[in-house]
């Protein structure tokens, strides 16, 4: 359960990350600052509840999709995202491709990231205890 509360709350940041970068990048992709936390959590609670389907689902009929599974995931994410909220907004279906790469690459990159952060603070705290 730990790990599960700590594997979402680096997506909540990552996906904080990959939404600003994608907002700054793309003129057709558009949060509003007072609704910036709410899209962040409803993406990231679509793509923490689809992602494992997704990848379930893959597993059983296609495994050669499964690299896949992540970008589609996004994609769902930033679609109910839209749909949910009024202060997101995509426009343009290069706009969406577009939007969809940045926010799984800027996301994939963020959760690289924070969990070397991640690790290496819990190897230098172990280190800490044994001395």
């Amino acid at each position: 359960m730990i790990r599960w509360l700590i594997s979402v709350a680096v997506h909540l940041a990552a996906n904080l990350i990959a939404l600003w970068v994608a907002d700054l990048i793309l003129d057709d992709f558009n949060i509003t600052l007072g609704g910036f936390i709410v899209a962040v959590l409803i993406f990231t609670a679509v793509e923490v509840l689809v992602e494992p389907l997704f990848t379930k689902m893959t597993l059983r009929s296609a495994s050669a999709l499964q690299g896949g599974v992540a970008l589609v995931a996004t994609f769902v994410g930033l679609l109910v995202t839209d749909l949910i909220s009024d202060d997101v907004s995509i426009e343009g279906v290069s706009t969406w491709i577009a939007a969809t790469v940045i926010v799984w690459l800027g996301g994939m990159l963020a959760v690289w990231i924070l969990g070397i952060i991640f690790i290496k603070n819990r190897v230098e705290d172990r280190q800490d205890r044994r001395n």
